[in-house]
C-alpha cells in the first residue's frame, strides 16, 4: 500500500506513480530511474500483495534499500512478513513479531505514521482478533489521512471502519464502503478500486448494482492478474 506521494515519488518518477497507481506494475518498474532505490522497492513489495507471486524480488529490493532508509525497509518488510502470514505463503516463524515491530518503528516516523498505523491496525483486526484496538488504530489513520491530504490512505481507513460498522449501523458502513470505492476510483488506483467494488458489492442488496460492481471488479482482476481477487471472486 502506498505512502504519501510527495514522499516516496520524487522527481523523475511521475509516469512510474501513475502506472503504479494503475496495477501496472512490471511498466512502472521500467519506467523508474536507475537510483530510484525506495520506489523500486516499494512497487515490488505492492505487487507481492497483489498478485502474490514470488516475493524474492521484493525482498531483495528491500534489502538494497536498508542502508539508506532502514525505517522505510522495515515497514516494507513488514508488509511481505503480514503477506505471507494472511495468505499462508510458506510462512516464518518470526514473521508476525517482525511485521509488528517494523510497523511500530514506522508509526513513530512521520513520513509514515499514518500507513503503519493503519497496518497496525490490521494486524489488530486480522492476526489478533482485537476489533477494538483495531478501530482505534483506523481512526488515527484517517485523522492522519484527512491532515495530509492523502485519499488512498483515506479510502483505506474508511474502508475497514465501515466494515467494522456493519453489525452496528448497516447504512454508515454502507456509506464508509461507498466512499473508499469512490475515492480510489478518483485516484485511479485500479487494483483497490477492484478490491473496494467486490467489497460493496457484496453488502448491498441482490440487483443491478451489486452484480455490475462484481462484474467490474471481476474485469480488472484478470486484467492486472490479482490473484487473491481472483480467489474472492
Amino acid at each position: 500500500m502506498t505512502m504519501d506521494a510527495t514522499y516516496m515519488m520524487r522527481g523523475g518518477t511521475a509516469a512510474a506513480r501513475m502506472l503504479h497507481r494503475a496495477g501496472r506494475w512490471d511498466e512502472a518498474l521500467h519506467a523508474l530511474p536507475a537510483d530510484a532505490v525506495a520506489e523500486r522497492a516499494e512497487i515490488l513489495v505492492d505487487s507481492f500483495f497483489w498478485r502474490l507471486d514470488d516475493s524474492r524480488a521484493a525482498e531483495q529490493a528491500v534489502s538494497r534499500l536498508l542502508p539508506s532508509e532502514p525505517v522505510l525497509a522495515g515497514y516494507l518488510d513488514a508488509q511481505i512478513r503480514y503477506t505471507r502470514q494472511l495468505f499462508g505463503l510458506s510462512p516464518l516463524p518470526d514473521d508476525l513479531p517482525r511485521a509488528r515491530e517494523g510497523f511500530a518503528t514506522a508509526a513513530a516516523d512521520a513520513r509514515l505514521a499514518g500507513w503503519a498505523t493503519f497496518w497496525l491496525g490490521v494486524l489488530a483486526d486480522n492476526m489478533d482478533g482485537d476489533p477494538g484496538a483495531a478501530g482505534s488504530a483506523y481512526r488515527q489513520a484517517l485523522e492522519h489521512a484527512r491532515e495530509r491530504g492523502d485519499a488512498l490512505l483515506e479510502s483505506y481507513a474508511v474502508r475497514h471502519i465501515g466494515g467494522h460498522l456493519l453489525a452496528q449501523d448497516r447504512e454508515q458502513g454502507i456509506t464508509h464502503l461507498r466512499r473508499s470505492y469512490h475515492l480510489r476510483a478518483a485516484l485511479g488506483a485500479r487494483p483497490q478500486t477492484a478490491a473496494a467494488a467486490l467489497t460493496l458489492g457484496g453488502e448491498l442488496p441482490p440487483g443491478a448494482e451489486a452484480d455490475e460492481l462484481r462484474e467490474m471488479a471481476g474485469l480488472t482482476a484478470r486484467d492486472l492478474g490479482l490473484t487473491w481477487l481472483l480467489r474472492a471472486l
